[in-house]
């Protein structure tokens, strides 16, 4: 988990340095980038704190767990706006 949090981390970083150098990132797009990063970082720390005083398998399990209402949110969101919007 943690391997994966600092590889999106150095490609956000990159992402982000490589559209600052092609003029495509202001200071009005990057504020929501930067908060975006900001939750970002508050979820992994508070994902430490959770996982280090949960059974690994029970988290991986929880974990999972809300990854599958989050795509099915995500499903559910994207087939309303295609049918009802």
């Amino acid at each position: 988990m943690q391997a994966l949090g600092v590889f999106f981390t150095v490609a956000t970083l990159a992402l982000g340095f490589t559209l600052t150098r092609a003029g495509l990132v202001n200071g009005a797009t990057a504020l929501p980038g930067a908060v975006a990063m900001a939750s970002s970082f508050a979820g992994v720390f508070l994902g430490q704190a959770v996982r280090s005083r949960m059974d690994a398998e029970r988290f991986r399990r929880w974990f999972l767990i809300a990854m599958i209402f989050l795509g099915l949110y995500l499903a559910g969101t994207a087939i309303y706006k295609i049918y009802f919007a």
